[in-house]
């Protein structure tokens, strides 16, 4: 698929650097409770790691104790959803609209109004403070 910004391999792994470009490029996962954003609760947007999207509102951010950054609610418009069968599993895998850089997953176990759970690794947001 085309996104809005579109770039090479080499030039994401150049832009990126190695554990960003696993993650984003390569759907790779980090490490449980090992996220600098999984217990953090500042007010402000989480952007796209890779290409600087505005993807979710700190306010939509809670601590849902799985090990990584948990938000119940994206920005309108912001995420691809795609199935996702690997490992064994069903799961419903987030991409960023503007650069198909992976996130992470969403599940239907959260406990707010949503209901959903978007499972981020902190590695494919960056925070920008409010």
């Amino acid at each position: 698929m085309k996104y809005p910004v579109n770039k090479t391999e080499e030039e994401w792994k150049t832009e990126l650097g190695s554990e960003r470009y696993k993650i984003l490029r390569q759907k790779g996962t980090e490490f449980p409770h090992s996220g600098k954003y999984n217990l953090f609760f500042e007010k402000g947007t989480y952007c796209c790691g890779a290409c600087g999207e505005p993807l979710f509102k700190s306010d939509s951010k809670f601590d849902s104790h799985c090990g990584w950054p948990s938000f119940d609610e994206a920005l309108p418009g912001k995420i691809e959803y795609v199935r996702d069968t690997t490992h064994g599993m069903l799961r419903t895998e987030i991409l960023c609209a503007n650069c198909g850089g992976h996130l992470g997953h969403i599940f239907d176990d959260g406990p707010t109004e949503t209901g959903q759970r978007y499972c981020v690794n902190s590695l494919s947001v960056d925070f920008k403070e409010k």
